[in-house]
């Protein structure tokens, strides 16, 4: 019977710990493939080379409602000075909730809509700042609306500008190789857009994006943007108040997780029916920075499942990761390994003896200096060089590459190139050579110039 009930313990417990996989001996596991994330796509990236350290669903098109807001920003930020005015559209102030209640007609300063948008997350805001810097992207066949005061437009004429600013979204989401996600509103709302391809067929796009790509986009906001010092100021600050057309304003900050961790530096939240809870957050932590990603976070009552992952997430990241620069002892590509190149049909000084340039490596200024990286794993470099050259040959002509390489995804290619100039051996050389060097008179002269 003893035995039995020992038996009977020991299963009991064993299906306590199967069921509990959040905790191992009272505390929270550190990787996430062994948690729970309640959102269903999620990344944790590295803000500065955009390496994925954890992605869950992390490439599949998904509603991101008004996370949209921080290409919004930037947009704005990078074609519009911030002490500009704009006018309000009847459109713009037709806008759903949350909304800053703009009436038409009223004019407010860019700068004090770019708080209300990212702070308040306001629909109208987004709409009158796209309405602004819009127009002045409208295609030829509409540029007489470019001079149109903005409250005067029809409805048509203010869809208009903002679709010419949707067009600079998804043109700075292609440069930054976003290629899933697809811009509509500048306000996150839910839409959808029927495109007409070149051959007559239609197609439907969705306002859409991936977590791996809603997070590049916020690296690129905080890391990269000739404006990511404005836009850290706007998304940082706890309180914005102000006036405009006679009335006060004032906006707090939504982002719960500013003072959630230590090292906190930026984030949007969002929410739709279809997107679910959303959210893009940043954080810094001994010069490493971390960008969370969440779409369809929970729906309500379930507000604070986004910020549950995003801890999970960065604490994940800040426990597990370090920087490895590509320049550290050891992983650094020693460049006295490389060899001179032979140049058949090369000029030499030297008769007899074949041509040959020497190499060097030229480092992609554009390139990461290092990845964030845990403790196991390694940096792979890969050093390929051309073995023969046919001349001519100019100095800095590319004749390989030296890759670093992580889990077989490449993060870094320097150039090796030449770096002397040889020449192609000619009828009118092998003329001057023979004259210089086997001539009697020339080469006693030789002879005279080495004494």
């Amino acid at each position: 019977m003893k035995r039995g009930k020992i038996a009977g313990a020991l299963i009991g417990i064993f299906f306590l710990c199967i069921q509990a996989p959040l905790f191992v001996c009272g505390q929270e596991k550190s990787s996430p493939e062994e948690m729970r994330l309640y959102a269903q796509s999620a990344v944790l990236m590295d803000g500065q080379s955009g390496r994925v350290l954890y992605g869950k669903n992390a490439d599949v098109p998904m509603a991101m409602a008004s996370t949209t807001k921080i290409m919004t920003c930037i947009i704005v930020l990078e074609n519009c000075n911030t002490e500009e005015t704009l006018q309000v559209s009847a459109y713009a102030a037709s806008m759903p909730k949350v909304k800053l209640f703009m009436k038409q007609g009223e004019t407010y300063q860019v700068k004090d809509l770019l708080y209300s948008l990212m702070l308040e997350s306001h629909n109208d805001s987004a709409v009158a700042l796209a309405e602004h810097v819009g127009k002045k992207y409208l295609p030829e066949e509409f540029g007489s609306l470019r001079d149109k005061e903005t409250e005067a437009f029809t409805t048509e004429e203010s869809k208009r500008a903002v679709e010419a600013f949707a067009a600079l979204m998804n043109r700075k989401a292609g440069e930054l190789g976003c290629e899933d996600t697809y811009f509509i509103t500048p306000n996150g709302l839910d839409a959808t857009k029927t495109i007409t391809l070149n051959n007559g067929e239609t197609v439907q796009r969705e306002h859409s994006t991936t977590a791996r790509e809603l997070a590049k986009i916020m690296a690129y906001c905080i890391e990269k943007s000739p404006e990511k010092e404005s836009f850290l100021q706007i998304t940082r600050v706890p309180e914005y108040v102000f006036s405009a057309n006679g009335r006060s304003f004032s906006c707090r900050n939504h982002n719960a997780f500013l003072q959630m961790m230590e090292g906190a530096l930026s984030g949007k939240t969002g929410f739709t029916n279809k997107a679910g809870y959303c959210y893009v957050g940043a954080l810094r932590d001994e010069g490493r920075t971390y960008v969370v990603a969440l779409l369809a976070c929970g729906w309500p009552n379930n507000k604070g499942y986004k910020w549950s992952d995003t801890k999970s997430l960065m604490r994940y990241g800040v426990e597990q990761y370090y920087f490895h620069d590509f320049s550290e002892e050891g992983t650094a590509f020693d460049e006295s390994c490389l060899k001179p190149v032979a140049v058949t049909g090369g000029r030499n000084e030297i008769l007899g003896e074949p041509a040959c340039t020497a190499v060097k490596v030229l480092p992609d200024e554009t390139a990461p200096e290092g990845l964030l990286m845990r403790n196991d794993e390694k940096v792979l470099v890969e050093c390929t060089v051309k073995e023969v050259l046919e001349a001519p040959v100019k100095a800095g002509t590319e004749l390989g590459s030296v890759c670093y390489l992580v889990d077989d995804v490449l993060y870094r290619r320097d150039c090796v190139v030449a770096a002397d100039s040889v020449e192609k051996i000619d009828l009118n050389w092998c003329f001057q050579q023979i004259w210089k060097r086997f001539l009697p008179g020339n080469a006693a002269r030789g002879k005279e110039n080495v004494k």
